[in-house]
Order: structure tokens, then sequence, then C-alpha cells
């Protein structure tokens, strides 16, 4: 491949991001007709057209999308293996992470300052949701995940462990009474939690005389997002489990209670996850190490131990 292509292909993916011809020369500092020349050349060696054009957008055609997406993933693939054997150039690149919403609010996004003031040239794309994504699929570079993992074709790496709590409002235990053992759920409306992908309703877990107890609690209503599932507890729809790194704000302000302290469960794992490639881009490497470390320094507020003591 001429090394001009790889040009023509970089100037390509800057017009389809710009959303047009003009941005994408100021972004990579060239005159508009250099811009535009490159596009051309790269149709003529391609056969194939990949943008419409009109005097107020450009607009990718079937074959410029698909042309766009395996672009991106080359290009990428190209700047890695030069970080890879450079080792004096600091990483650098878009790195996508994904995160449930209850660690990105109380853990990751409080954190990220750090980060970036480590490692400026990284840029993080992170999208945040408690439902199960195809990490491949969805193009992410890594994501974290609570509980405990299915069987997957992609690498974990163990970051530790959350604490889980039982709590509810003052206005909904005033009204139903506070439950003294989980047997007295039965009694209580609880808000589920379940996953959106498989449908599957979470089971809450227990430790009664050294031994785990795992069932899902009487409820009407049930959601797949964590932010609604504390909404709803605040509003006195329920009982609720969650991270206690999360809800230990709320309980401590009052606005939330904690009950079944006694039968407090297992502490859940948290892993982050990737694909199985042998040459880790280093972007994602030095962030996988960084959330290591970051883990390991919030291990007290994670497991709740500050609240105990």
């Amino acid at each position: 491949m001429r090394s001009s292509m790889f040009e023509y292909m970089s100037i390509f993916v800057q017009v389809v991001e710009q959303g047009g011809f003009a941005k994408a020369a100021d972004v990579l500092h060239l005159h508009r007709p250099a811009v535009t020349k490159a596009i051309q050349h790269l149709e003529d060696d391609l056969g194939v057209k990949l943008l419409n054009r009109t005097t107020r957008k450009v607009s990718l055609t079937d074959e410029g999308d698909a042309f766009y997406q395996r672009t991106k993933i080359l290009l990428g693939d190209v700047d890695d293996i030069m970080a890879s054997f450079s080792p004096t150039r600091p990483p650098r690149g878009k790195l996508r992470v994904n995160a449930p919403l209850s660690l990105a609010h109380s853990v990751l996004v409080p954190a990220l300052n750090d980060f970036q003031s480590r490692y400026p040239d990284i840029e993080i794309v992170l999208t945040s949701t408690d439902r199960r994504i195809d990490l491949l699929a969805e193009g992410i570079d890594c994501m974290i995940r609570i509980g405990e993992l299915q069987d997957s074709s992609l690498v974990s790496r163990r970051l530790g462990e959350v604490k889980m709590v039982t709590c509810a409002s003052p206005d909904y235990l005033q009204k139903h009474g506070v439950p003294q053992t989980p047997e007295d759920l039965s009694r209580h409306q609880a808000l589920n939690f379940f996953s959106e992908r498989h449908r599957e309703t979470l089971e809450w877990s227990f430790v009664r005389e050294g031994e785990t107890v795992s069932f899902i609690p009487t409820g009407h209503i049930s959601v797949d997002n964590s932010d609604i599932l504390l909404t709803g507890c605040l509003s006195g729809l329920g009982i609720i489990r969650g991270v206690h790194a999360v809800l230990a704000p709320w309980i401590q302000s009052g606005k939330l209670v904690e009950v079944l302290g006694d039968y407090a469960g297992e502490a859940k794992p948290v892993s982050v996850l990737y694909p199985d490639r042998r040459h880790l881009a280093p972007r994602v490497r030095v962030f996988i190490d960084w959330l290591c470390a970051l883990f390991t320094e919030q291990k007290p507020r994670l497991q709740g131990l500050l609240q105990s003591e």
C-alpha cells in the first residue's frame, strides 16, 4: 500500500467526523483544495463513490460507510503498533470505556481528573449503562462490570469488590414497618433490578448463620437502570438493594435508612473486561493499570469499612 493512501484515509476519516471539507481542512491544517483532491484520489483508486456532496454538507454512501468503519479500525491499529514500538511516545488516541451507572457516578467520574492529568493525549469516550453490551460490536475498548462473570471470549481482570446494602426511605418504613429478617421482605414491596438483555431479575443475597440465602423478593416494580432504582426508593416506592458506595451519602443524610444490616450479603466482585489481543493498545493498558490502582485506593469505601468503624 502506498504511503499516500494512509494519508488519504486519514483525511477521509476527518472529513466524515468533522462533517465537511472545510472543517477537516482546519483540523488537519491543510488547504481545502488539498482535502478535496485527497478524497478524489481515494475514490479514483477504489473505484467507488464514498461521499455524497452538496453545497451544505457531505454524507456517506453505503460503500463510504463500510469503508469508514474499516478504515477507523485500520488506522487505530497502525497507531497502536507505532506506540507499542515507541516506548518514549506517550499513550494517545480515543479510549472507549463502558461502566455501570452506579460505578461511573461513585468511583470512575470523580477520579478521571487524575487520569487525564497523567495521560493528557488520551481522549476518553465514556458510555454508562446497566445493560449488558457486545463489546466488540459496539467498538468498546474495555468495560467494567459488577457481579460474577459469565463465560466469555473476553479477558477479565479483577479490580476489587463492592459491598451491597439494603435500604428504604423513612416514609416507606413509617408506613410499612421495618423488616427484621430477610423473610420479612415477603410482606414488603421491593424495587427489583433486571437485566435488560436477558430480562432476568437479579436475586438478593443475605448471609444468615454463615450461609448465603438468595431469592427474588416480592415487588410490583422492576427497573433496568440504577438511577431510576434510587429515585424510586427515595420516592417511597419500596426497598432496594444496591452498591454501598453509591447509597452511603443518602443514608448519611437521612434520606434513606439501612435495613437488614445484620444480614449483610457477600460483597460482589468488580472486573474490567477487554478483547483477547496479544498486543493490548497502550492507551487501554495504562487505563486498566490505573483502574486497578484506583480500586485498591478506594477499597475501604467500596467495601463499606469506613461506614462500620
